[in-house]
């Protein structure tokens, strides 16, 4: 693996999380915006996980405890770093979070139509739950 550093979010890494999230993750969302992501991180930072390389942000994970269950969203690699253990490395630090946590189950979101995702999911044993499917709301 290469050498990276672990570290959660600061509201300082605001704009540059939706920035990278633009490059490196599939599609956003409702709440990828400054509000939310803001939001997000003065709620939980230790939720935003980011890795680095030489300073530089390389991958995030958002490992969500709400203290019944554990959600992971946003595992994004930036392109030029994927299949170097960033994602690995990201997940590894979410798991531990959730069992710090109480956690006993982790649940991904993938879009249906991202093979990359579902093969990044499928590695690091993650499986789909074909009895399940997300209901959503904009409150908006």
């Amino acid at each position: 693996m290469i050498d990276l550093t672990i570290r959660s979010a600061t509201s300082d890494d605001v704009s540059a999380l939706l920035d990278f999230w633009e490059s490196a993750a599939e599609e956003t969302s409702i709440s990828d915006d400054e509000a939310g992501v803001s939001r997000l991180i003065a709620r939980d930072a230790e939720a935003v996980v980011i890795a680095e390389r030489a300073g530089r942000m390389v991958g995030t994970v958002i490992a969500g405890s709400d203290g019944w269950r554990c959600h992971l969203y946003r595992l994004a690699v930036d392109p030029r770093m994927r299949r170097q253990g960033v994602g690995s490395a990201l997940l590894e630090t979410a798991e531990h979070r959730f069992i710090t946590l109480g956690g006993r189950r982790g649940d991904a979101m993938v879009l249906e139509d991202n093979e990359l995702g579902q093969r990044a999911w499928h590695a690091a044993g993650y499986a789909p739950e074909p009895h399940w499917r997300r209901w959503t709301k904009p409150l908006v």
